[in-house]
């Protein structure tokens, strides 16, 4: 008789915040690892579906919402996941001044909302919880996993309270949770109101004569950036550790904003002097001077390195938004006068 052999089921993954910059990235990873993936999205008149699009028919997506937690619960009944990754946030660190309820909401109750549904619905699942290095805030570099936090935003501060409530539940509950503690990481998708995007898609259009000039605040902020897609990688071997441990991911190197915007204008053959000027209402009411992760454990835990140095990052960030705001004057013009 032939030998039969039990198949084996796929691991099963819910993403919340799925259409952002890291979900999207985080997506394609686990389908190329055979995953069946299903995205938390909020419903809304207009979904913003762009950086999914090419995923969609390879995805299973669920209405859902972070402020309810009834909604959260038919998700995870639905989905039956392995690994559940909370992505979702009010992540603009400027908004969390003007709003910072709204950002409590959803950054800080809303990961509590979903460990509580978790717990009730799905306890044996894996659950990666996106914490952030603004939690460190004014706390000295380089920050590890053993440096003190102390928050300079509602934004933060809301990413603490997630990032205890899962230390919490871990403890409490003996959940299967994980907090990655993950500096700033940009790409190509990442939404325009952010600095880095802000720069290049400036740069973009003042090559192509569409801007003449590009308005900042703080020039002389420090931060350790690098590439989305090599950080969302660091999230899934999170989740493959044989217990649980929350870990500090960056590239250990801090850059200005000011090494920023010249790199950016420098891959245009530009003088950035003669475009940018700063403004104060660009400036944070708490500003946070320097981060710069030290990813010893995560190096020895993981083996991870970031596979995109800074350079490239803008390199890449700047070519697109030259073909993005290219293609789109390039649609305008052909467009017929109304």
């Amino acid at each position: 008789m032939q030998d039969i052999q039990p198949q084996v089921q796929s691991p099963r993954a819910l993403i919340t915040g799925i259409t952002g910059q890291d979900g999207s990235y985080l997506a394609e990873l686990l389908l190329d690892k055979g995953y069946q993936v299903f995205g938390l999205v909020r419903r809304t008149s207009r979904p913003s579906y762009e950086r999914i699009t090419e995923l969609l028919p390879r995805l299973h997506l669920i209405t859902g919402d972070l402020l309810d937690q009834s909604s959260l619960v038919r998700a995870l009944q639905e989905a039956k996941p392995t690994e559940v990754y909370n992505l979702a946030a009010q992540s603009f660190v400027q908004t969390s001044f003007s709003e910072p309820v709204a950002t409590a909401e959803v950054t800080g109750l809303g990961a509590a909302r979903l460990l509580e549904a978790l717990r009730q619905v799905a306890p044996e699942a894996r659950f990666y919880q996106a914490s952030s290095s603004e939690m460190f805030g004014a706390a000295p570099g380089p920050q590890s996993e053993t440096t003190p936090f102390h928050p300079r935003s509602p934004y933060g501060v809301a990413k603490l309270y997630a990032h205890w409530s899962t230390i919490n539940n871990r403890e409490a509950y003996d959940a299967w949770a994980v907090s990655g503690i993950l500096f700033n990481h940009e790409s190509p998708r990442r939404g325009p109101e952010f600095v880095t995007r802000k720069v290049t898609r400036a740069v973009a259009r003042i090559h192509l004569g569409l801007d003449q000039e590009l308005v900042l605040g703080n020039l002389d902020a420090r931060r350790d950036w690098g590439h989305a897609r090599d950080y969302v990688w660091a999230m899934w071997a999170m989740l493959q550790l044989d217990a649980p441990r929350d870990l500090v991911i960056g590239s250990g190197q801090t850059c200005s904003v000011r090494d920023l915007v010249a790199r950016a204008f420098a891959v245009v053959g530009l003088d950035w002097q003669e475009f940018v000027r700063t403004d104060p209402k660009f400036l944070r009411p708490a500003e946070v001077h320097e981060l710069v992760a030290d990813t010893s454990l995560a190096q020895e835990m993981l083996g991870w390195q970031p596979q995109t140095g800074f350079d490239a990052l803008i390199e890449e960030m700047v070519a697109a938004d030259l073909e993005f705001e290219g293609s789109v004057g390039s649609a305008r013009s052909a467009s017929p006068i109304r």
